[in-house]
């Protein structure tokens, strides 16, 4: 009797796992029906990354997989491509995320399986839908056997299903075991707390506040329609209600990605609003993120900016009228203004600000993250976003790890490509006088 118990368990387990290999299908089903949905539909670049995140998810269960890999492979981008240096795979991603969670709050609501795509993860998670829990699975098709019809089993034939449970239950138990050291490797390296700390040292301000922090981005004031032309408001001539204030930069899309990327992974929220919406009494209660420069967000005109690297437009000389960034106090060896590459030219060069400075409620703190073109404030929000430029910065500002940081401005020189921030270094940093 104790064999043939045995053999019922083995036979109960290889059941068990063939239920496993049809809830896998049923995976890959849901897959193509979110494909297909209105939702997606027409986006091809997201339907080929959602069945590649799919595939791999599925077939190599508890295997990270590197955003390297989804850009040369999913996106064909070449082999030297720096996920460092380019944010348009984490775009991509933010992207499908978004498209996932409106899927399912429209017509997927009744699915009996969502998928979904968890922050600072490329793995893609299946899940029961609540009402669907009490259903059994089955595939389309499939007819249910009234239990007395179904014939006893032989015992060669549980045998051979014992012997095929035992085989696949192995795989599965070693499968299980290496997934469970890489999560707990990867858990331990996304928990790297010197690397946190380096981020935590900058943007403790930031972190500590009775309040999330305010991402505050530019929208210029533009006049004019996209389908006849823009231009830049100019109050001699035009009247402020005119203005178009709809508009905002590539770069300033891609840092606040960046940012909410940053601080999700630091457990903290960040609040968003576009520049011509901020209000002082908004300054006042509220640690602030300004992504763009006074050129475009406004607001920054009205409350402390920056001091020692301060956007301005020469009115006389060969660059009257570009935007540049004055040195106000220049150290020997250094320039007393900075420009990006002249327009008409494609952009080569950029120079951004980084400042960290009080706000006009001393109890709460501004960040200034600016170029004098768009790409300059996407390279400018990204340099505070990677642990080794932090790290460098810090050691600029004589900071350690632990130590307090207090309010000093950073000039950054911005290598560009094909309207890519490919290169960002220090040129100059200085402390604020308090």
């Amino acid at each position: 009797m104790q064999g043939d118990d045995q053999l019922v368990t083995l036979c109960y387990m290889a059941v068990t796992l063939l239920q496993s290999v049809a809830e896998r299908e049923q995976c890959f089903r849901q897959i193509e029906k979110l494909v297909n949905s209105t939702v997606l539909h027409g986006s091809e670049s997201l339907c080929k990354l959602l069945r590649y995140l799919a595939e791999h998810t599925l077939n190599h269960p508890g295997k990270h997989v590197k955003e390297y890999q989804i850009a040369t492979e999913v996106f064909g981008r070449p082999a030297d491509f720096d996920p460092h240096l380019d944010s348009a795979i984490r775009v991509q991603v933010g992207r499908l995320r978004v498209k996932l969670a409106e899927y399912y709050q429209s017509e997927g609501r009744e699915d009996p399986l969502y998928v979904e795509l968890p922050k600072g993860t490329y793995l893609l998670t299946f899940r029961q839908h609540v009402s669907a829990v009490a259903k059994p699975l089955k595939t389309p098709g499939q007819s249910v056997i009234p239990q007395a019809s179904v014939r006893p089993i032989s015992r060669r034939l549980m045998i051979g299903i014992a012997a095929l449970g035992i085989l696949l239950l192995a795989s599965m138990v070693v499968i299980a075991g290496l997934a469970v050291t890489k999560n707990r490797s990867q858990a331990s390296s996304g928990a790297d707390q010197p690397g946190l700390e380096t981020f935590r040292t900058l943007w403790k301000p930031f972190l500590s506040g009775p309040e999330e922090p305010w991402v505050i981005f530019s929208n210029g004031a533009f006049i004019g329609r996209p389908e006849t032309g823009l231009r830049y408001f100019d109050a001699r001539y035009d009247s402020r209600e005119r203005i178009l204030d709809h508009y905002t930069g590539v770069g300033e899309v891609l840092g606040v990605h960046e940012l909410d990327y940053l601080f999700d992974s630091l457990q903290q929220r960040i609040r968003i609003k576009r520049g011509s919406l901020l209000s002082l009494d908004d300054a006042k209660n509220n640690n602030l993120i300004f992504v763009g420069s006074p050129a475009e967000n406004l607001t920054l005109l009205d409350i402390p900016g920056t001091q020692e690297f301060v956007f301005q437009r020469p009115s006389s000389g060969p660059r009257k009228g570009d935007l540049a960034i004055v040195n106000v106090h220049p150290q020997p060896g250094e320039a007393s203004a900075f420009f990006g590459t002249p327009s008409g030219v494609p952009l080569t060069e950029d120079y951004s600000v980084v400042a960290l400075a009080p706000s006009v409620n001393p109890e709460r703190s501004i960040m200034i993250l600016a170029g004098t073109t768009t790409i300059g404030t996407q390279a400018a929000v990204e340099y505070v976003c990677r642990q080794d430029s932090v790290a460098e910065l810090l050691r600029r500002l004589g900071v350690s790890k632990a130590g307090e940081l207090t309010p000093f401005e950073a000039l950054l020189r911005v290598k560009v490509a094909r309207g890519v921030p490919v290169e960002t270094k220090i040129v100059a940093v200085r402390k604020r006088i308090q």
